[in-house]
């Protein structure tokens, strides 16, 4: 019975004591251990055993097949280099004669190759960069060893290290905007920048570089900040609130004007379903998702949105525009008297308060949920009071000012309100793609930023925007082409 013991303890000491003290190897000691194996082949070529060479080597494929994964996972390009070396040095052996000096050409290569992964010097893929980005001062850091990269003509990193920075961007953003509204317009114009900068063909590196170092120096004196107060719970709901505000206030106007106030519950009721949505997401992200992951998801959220409520905004300026003549206006009200408005209008309204409130709610709840634990939730609340009670406060007078606005006046003034929101939100839209990489970014030399309009340095946002100008031009160039026939009309009738 001792003996069985002592056997058994014995099996349970070799199998169980082994796995207690047994290191998890890390890639790069993977790989190290691996490349034994083509250090003794390169000493096997030089003494002219081929034969022996091919066996090292086929021993190096051997291990690769078990810790590729790990390669890859820390870094794609890495994996190509050294797959790709593999290849080269396959060829070699299959040549005959096997040439020496080539195939000693190829696994030095593949040496060089696997000792830079080994020492750390290898290019990290942009999702991890990204997972280890998570204030301001690690954003920071991540712009300054893109500098270092340009410095060092490694173009394809610092694209790397910017493409991480805009995908971290959604987790600091809110800290960003609290501290400062323009540095966080400019934080945003200027990844965009960059990033075309270094796509550019060649890329203009010296460009990049000034740009990397004026975020640098507007980021910095903000790395900080690490807490919250109730000023900056409501400063981000009133920044983010005021533009769908007017798009909401100008629709409820325009539907009282017209003598259809009783139908305000389409409007209302995209109004609610744009927040209900909103916070939905908002919560899901937070939840399911890390905020940079879903970076790029939120900037497309935030472009299509625009893009789309920029056009009915744009069908809106037409209609406005159309009935600020007193002609139109009083034909308008003779031919809806006898009939309300028709359905496809009514939920277009409501569709266009939808996209107004989902498009700025989206952004406002991201930034709240995310400030929840750095802030006291009395702070956080009463915030949002604030903001809210500010919110409801210019909407009734905006509304009740707006109503006692005489008929051409009140559609002039309107137009010229929802077109200048169309046009803002048309550039908003399309900086929102280019921020998801949807769209490239390609520079307009010698312009500067003008964020109330919301234009930014790039032919692929302005050229939309000036195509809505010309198209505000056509708009009222007809209005006038039809209120003059529509006259002609009336008196010919009388």
């Amino acid at each position: 019975m001792s003996k069985q013991l002592c056997m058994i303890f014995c099996l349970f000491f070799c199998i169980y004591i082994p796995s207690v003290f047994a290191v998890d190897l890390t890639a790069e000691m993977e790989l190290e251990q691996a490349n034994q194996s083509i250090l003794h082949a390169i000493e096997l070529v030089k003494k002219n055993d081929i034969n022996g060479a091919k066996q090292e080597y086929e021993a190096f494929k051997s291990q690769w097949f078990e810790i590729e994964d790990g390669i890859k996972g820390k870094s794609r390009d890495t994996y190509k280099e050294i797959e790709d070396a593999m290849g080269r040095i396959e060829f070699a052996f299959l040549q005959n004669p096997v040439k020496r000096s080539s195939l000693t050409e190829v696994l030095s290569e593949q040496v060089n190759i696997n000792q830079r992964f080994i020492d750390g010097n290898y290019t990290k893929d942009k999702e991890e960069i990204a997972s280890e980005a998570s204030d301001i001062g690690t954003l920071v850091r991540l712009l300054k060893e893109a500098n270092q990269d340009l410095e060092q003509n490694n173009t394809d990193q610092a694209k790397v290290k910017i493409e991480a920075f805009r995908q971290s961007w959604l987790d600091i953003e809110g800290i960003v905007l609290t501290q400062s509204a323009n540095v966080y317009a400019d934080a945003e114009r200027d990844m965009v920048l960059t990033y075309a900068y270094l796509s550019n063909t060649p890329p203009k590196t010296i460009e990049a570089q000034q740009a990397i170092d004026t975020m640098i120096g507007y980021l910095e004196p903000l790395a900080g900040k690490t807490s919250y107060n109730m000023l900056d719970a409501t400063t981000i709901l009133l920044r983010e609130g005021l533009e769908a505000l007017l798009v909401v206030v100008a629709l409820l106007a325009f539907l009282k004007k017209s003598g259809h106030e009783e139908k305000k519950k389409w409007i209302w009721s995209g109004i609610v379903a744009g927040i209900g949505l909103s916070v939905l997401l908002g919560v899901t992200v937070q939840v399911l998702f890390s905020s940079g992951a879903f970076g790029n998801n939120n900037f497309m959220i935030a472009g299509f949105t625009g893009i789309f409520a920029a056009a009915m905004l744009l069908y809106m300026t037409y209609w406005l525009h159309s009935n600020a003549s007193i002609t139109q206006w009083n034909y308008y009200i003779k031919s809806q008297s006898t009939k309300a408005l028709q359905k496809g209008s009514l939920w277009s309204l409501a569709i266009l308060a939808f996209l107004a409130v989902f498009r700025e709610g989206t952004e406002t709840v991201l930034f709240l949920i995310g400030m929840a634990s750095s802030i006291r939730i009395t702070d956080l609340l009463a915030g949002i009071g604030i903001a809210l009670v500010i919110l409801l406060a210019v909407s009734y007078l905006v509304l009740r000012v707006g109503i006692k606005i005489p008929i051409r006046p009140f559609f002039l003034i309107s137009s010229i309100l929802v077109f200048y929101l169309c046009f803002k939100f048309m550039g908003m839209g399309v900086h929102g793609l280019q921020l998801a990489g949807l769209i490239p970014a390609t520079q307009f030399e010698g312009m500067k930023s003008i964020d109330i309009l919301a234009m930014y340095p790039t032919w692929e946002g302005l050229i939309p925007q000036l195509l809505l100008i010309a198209a505000a031009c056509a708009i009222v160039l007809w209005n006038k082409y039809k209120d003059l026939k529509l006259q002609k009309q009336l008196e010919i009738n009388k």
